[in-house]
């Protein structure tokens, strides 16, 4: 069995295993032992997908769509995405530079794998989305972690950026709405980034908007809508997270022509086309006016308000009010170092997996999105879910 171990590429065997999905995994294996766990890990809406889009879907199959797809997505799909870029964020991308994947996780590999040389620096402001620093890794580039704090509401300061970067700097990704903080860059605040990036012509922007439409203070902006920083942006996004489409895994980019032309290569060469059915329905998803999905976000906001008003009674949970999105992302340090029903919390993923077990609720540790302080809480569940969980958790650390 040793031999066979041995078998495995460095590649594997450094490679991390996402946090989110490894405590979903875990969660579920509690739940066929009989346990009641409430998860709260996972980035995944508790909606079912919208019936006009699932209709959509149905006239699809009906339709005979059951061939292999374009590389890079059907034209009818990347004109829609043409149309919602130019509708929701005012920018203007032609069919050459959209590529259609299956889901942004694949458009995030992608572009790392076609943008990136071994030793290339990436900056990641702290907190970023679990995958981004192994995507990066595996692209043989190096990760380069920007702290944010509490204080800042987690969002990279100019002068932080400016000091992070080093000849070797080839790339910035951040998101906006942010995935685990819920905070959002706003437009004078993207521009006083792209200020301080106008000095090194070398770097490459992704910005990852997926969380886009969830959004409860209003106005998103996006950095390719600076003439100055367009041909340096791949602006990525998908229909997971807005239209309750998780497992549909349709993610695009608007980019560059010349980043759009080598993601359509390496495509070609790993999966090729994304699902012909669920392009269909995401379609219609891109084509319906926003407000068709507002109920949502308007659940997600209530939800936020109750989460936020349940944790300000629990000692030592100090949190910065989310502006999207659907996470909180509490500062647990306080816990460090002190002993609860015999178990010594010693950071935060020894806290995450105490929760788990001792109140039956995942959460994921902030050490896999880069703060070992936090730990990050989806609201993606029903209000009861929420207030259940939340009444365990203080309980357990009662």
């Amino acid at each position: 069995m040793e031999t066979l171990t041995n078998q495995l590429s460095d590649r594997i065997n450094n490679l991390a295993a996402s946090a989110t999905l490894a405590m979903a995994a875990k969660a579920r294996e509690l739940r066929a032992e009989g346990k009641d766990i409430i998860g709260l890990s996972l980035g995944e809406p508790d909606f079912n997908t919208p019936d006009f889009i699932k209709d959509a879907a149905i006239q699809a199959v009906n339709d005979n769509y059951n061939s292999y797809t374009p590389v890079d997505g059907y034209v009818e799909l990347k004109d829609a995405i043409i149309t919602k870029f130019k509708r929701d964020n005012k920018l203007t991308y032609d069919r050459s530079q959209i590529v259609v994947s299956t889901g942004a996780k694949q458009s995030l590999y992608n572009v790392a794998q076609v943008c990136l040389n071994p030793g290339d620096e990436v900056l990641l402001p702290c907190p970023y989305w679990v995958s981004y620093s192994d995507i990066v890794k595996l692209a043989e580039g190096v990760p380069v972690e920007v702290e944010t704090s509490l204080d800042t509401d987690f969002k990279m300061t100019p002068e932080q950026l400016e000091a992070a970067i080093t000849p070797k700097t080839k790339m910035l990704w951040y998101s906006s709405p942010c995935n685990p903080s819920g905070s959002i860059y706003s437009e004078a605040e993207l521009r006083a980034l792209a200020d301080v990036l106008q000095k090194h012509p070398q770097i490459v922007v992704v910005s990852d908007e997926i969380y886009e439409h969830i959004n409860y203070v209003g106005g998103h902006a996006s950095m390719a809508q600076f003439e100055d920083m367009y041909d340096r942006v791949v602006t990525v996004n998908g229909v997971a997270k807005a239209f309750a489409m998780t497992g549909w895994r349709i993610g695009y980019i608007g980019a560059p022509a010349y980043i759009a032309r080598a993601c359509n290569k390496i495509q070609g060469q790993v999966t090729s086309g994304a699902n012909c059915i669920a392009q269909r329905a995401v379609i219609t998803a891109l084509e319906a006016p926003v407000s068709k999905i507002q109920y949502m976000v308007d659940e997600f906001k209530e939800r936020r308000k109750l989460i936020l008003g349940l944790l300000k009674d629990i000692e030592g949970f100090e949190c910065n009010e989310p502006e999207g999105a659907f996470y909180v992302f509490p500062n647990i340090s306080h816990y460090f170092g002190k002993t609860l029903n015999g178990t010594t919390i010693n950071n935060a993923s020894e806290f995450a997996l105490y929760i788990l077990e001792q109140a039956n609720v995942a959460t994921v540790t902030g050490e896999a999105f880069g703060n070992a302080n936090c730990i990050r809480i989806s609201y993606a569940a029903s209000q009861d879910q929420i207030k259940q969980a939340i009444a365990r958790i203080k309980k357990a650390v009662s």
